[in-house]
């Protein structure tokens, strides 16, 4: 397939700038393109001109244009999430049997904006319902993610009312269970929010590494054993990444 040099290397040069290098010297640009510095120039000049790149007056050095965050943005505007992370609700629907969720944090409660129904699923669920976070796996995953001042935020004048005889009642016993979420890259609610119910969540990140959503599977508590556990983790966490990448998201960041 042909390609147009010029665009090729305009592109390229825009790939050279990174969290490393935010800033380049024309003679490092010329050098690591292989190009002499006159051909360098002419295309820092059209970047230059469009806003694509931009430079310091003072130092010389180029570095990248506010033109791609207005791009950039417009790419993220137009993902949506639902659409993105539909194709995984369904395997995972399909492949367990049991009702799938999407869940986002809004306040101090989790809410589904979307779900796929399991075929043999009883748990009663719907879109836009609320969920607790102290009671519910999507809470406490979507939270445990978030910073310490983040939390002390969601957690001003939070109410830890008893859902069953097993909800977690007081911040400290929250922070624990949070803090055990984070490492384990998971959270379980264990009749905390229902009684007869279990649920296991795992986090959404996007490409800043934000916990930005959460999937969550829930069954009766008849049905959970050692093995369920396992295999619904290792499913969900398979298809949180799935969907985490296509979100731009770096697995280096964090290991779901």
């Amino acid at each position: 397939m042909p390609i147009i040099q010029s665009l090729d290397r305009a592109l390229r040069m825009l790939d050279l700038f990174d969290e490393r290098q935010t800033e380049l010297k024309i003679s490092e640009i010329s050098t690591k393109m292989g190009l002499n510095k006159s051909t360098t120039h002419t295309l820092l000049k059209t970047l230059k001109m469009h806003d694509y790149i931009k430079q310091d007056m003072e130092t010389g050095k180029y570095s990248l244009g506010l033109k791609l965050i207005e791009r950039g943005n417009y790419v993220l505007s137009s993902l949506d999430i639902r659409k993105i992370a539909k194709h995984a609700l369904t395997e995972l629907s399909d492949v367990t049997g049991q009702t799938v969720h999407l869940v986002i944090l809004d306040g101090q409660s989790g809410v589904y904006i979307d779900k796929v129904e399991g075929a043999t699923s009883i748990v009663f669920s719907r879109i836009g319902r609320r969920v607790p976070i102290h009671s519910s796996a999507v809470g406490k995953i979507l939270t445990a993610f978030k910073s310490e001042v983040e939390i002390d935020d969601i957690l001003t004048d939070y109410e830890f009312y008893k859902q069953t005889k097993h909800t977690i009642t007081s911040k400290e016993m929250y922070i624990k269970e949070l803090q055990v979420a984070n490492e384990a890259g998971y959270a379980m609610d264990n009749e905390e929010n229902e009684p007869g119910v279990y649920c296991i969540a795992v986090p959404i990140f996007d490409y800043r590494g934000s916990a930005v959503a959460a999937i969550s599977i829930s069954t009766t508590i008849s049905n959970v054993t050692k093995e369920y556990k396992k295999t619904t983790i290792d499913l969900l966490k398979e298809s949180a990444l799935t969907v985490s990448h296509q979100l731009g998201y770096k697995s280096s960041i964090h290991s779901i």
